[in-house]
């Protein structure tokens, strides 16, 4: 009994893809053996590697057995170091499972899908970004990268964490920068000095522009006057802190009942929203577009930042336009799809 606990424990020790080695050998050898032993019995030695595998899983058909002496002393061979062997593997399979498990919570796996957003900084703006990105598509890719060691949405299995500093390439490969459609850098919570915060958004700005030059970049500032020191580093938009916020609640105490509107409008959980709507060839002015979103149940708002086209209908559409209408995602879909 000693040698055969020095044998289990000699294989606990080994390396998994030498253990498996070691699994495959001993069940075809197994096989083989017990096709000597009783060819009759088994009649091909498929059908001998096929009761290897179910004795070893202690399933035990009755379907083939071993019938002479020397079978049955290496079924009993198979019981004490077969059984052990195919434990000892489906312990070393939960062990992965549970590493994997463990390195997902620590924030330490390679992210692996593509045309996701990348996240940065965890605090509540993050977490409601996360949900509104989460609303438009429930199958929506999402990686979070935080220097904290434990991932904050644990149960949000669509949200992939990498931990570590978000102006390190390393930190930055994993989470798959360029295979990314966007990134979000959101101010860091735990820094107080508006000055501090901005420059470390300014360091982790550059490292994006660095590694990812075309990815859309959305960077969170203190400080307006802030935006210059930026000037040398590709960020798409910038969006100040708590200054939307101060705006929504000034407009909601001297306009009543606007605040609604934009509420919808900065949440798709909520109302319409915005969408960018394809260009059709029959559109030669903004008047066209309007009228044909109009009867399609849409409203024109703007092409890109201007949202004074409402006064310029009879102008040309320019080849560069993009236009964003407000309505709700199923008429969204017919216009896209061009269909009336």
């Amino acid at each position: 009994m000693p040698i055969i606990l020095r044998l289990y424990l000699r294989a606990v020790r080994l390396r998994k893809t030498s253990l498996l080695i070691l699994a495959l050998a001993f069940i075809a050898g197994s096989a083989t053996l017990a096709y000597a032993l009783e060819p009759s019995t088994f009649g091909t030695w498929f059908n001998a590697l096929y009761w290897v595998l179910t004795t070893m899983a202690t399933v035990g058909y009755g379907d083939y057995y071993a019938k002479t002496a020397a079978g049955k002393t290496f079924t009993i061979f198979l019981y004490i170091f077969g059984i052990g062997l195919l434990s000892l593997i489906i312990g070393k399979i939960v062990d992965s499972v549970a590493a994997i498990h463990r390195q997902r919570e620590a924030g330490k796996l390679m992210y692996q899908g593509k045309d996701h957003v990348i996240v940065i900084n965890w605090s509540k703006k993050a977490h409601y970004a996360i949900e509104e990105i989460l609303s438009y598509s429930s199958g929506a890719g999402v990686v979070l990268i935080d220097e904290s060691d434990k991932h904050p949405l644990p149960d949000r299995h669509e949200v992939h964490f990498v931990s570590g500093d978000p102006s390190a390439d390393e930190v930055l490969e994993r989470a798959n920068l360029r295979g990314a459609r966007a990134a979000i850098i959101f101010s860091d919570a735990r820094i107080d000095e508006p000055a501090l915060v901005d420059g470390k958004t300014l360091l982790i700005a550059s490292s994006i522009e660095r590694i990812a030059p075309d990815i859309h970049t959305t960077a969170e500032i203190s400080q307006d006057k802030h935006i210059a020191n930026f000037r040398h580093v590709k960020v798409n938009e910038f969006v100040l802190s708590h200054d939307a916020v101060s705006r929504l609640a000034v407009r909601s105490a001297l306009q009543q009942g606007n605040s609604d509107i934009f509420n919808q409008l900065l949440s798709r959980q909520h109302g319409d929203d915005i969408y960018e709507i394809p260009v059709r060839p029959d559109w030669r002015t903004y008047g066209d577009a309007f009228q044909a979103l109009l009867r399609e149940g849409a409203t024109l708002l703007s092409d890109r930042g201007d949202l004074t086209i409402n006064r310029k209908l009879s102008d040309p559409i320019p080849k560069e336009a993009r236009l964003f209408a407000v309505t709700d995602e199923a008429t969204y879909r017919t216009i896209s799809a061009g269909k009336r």
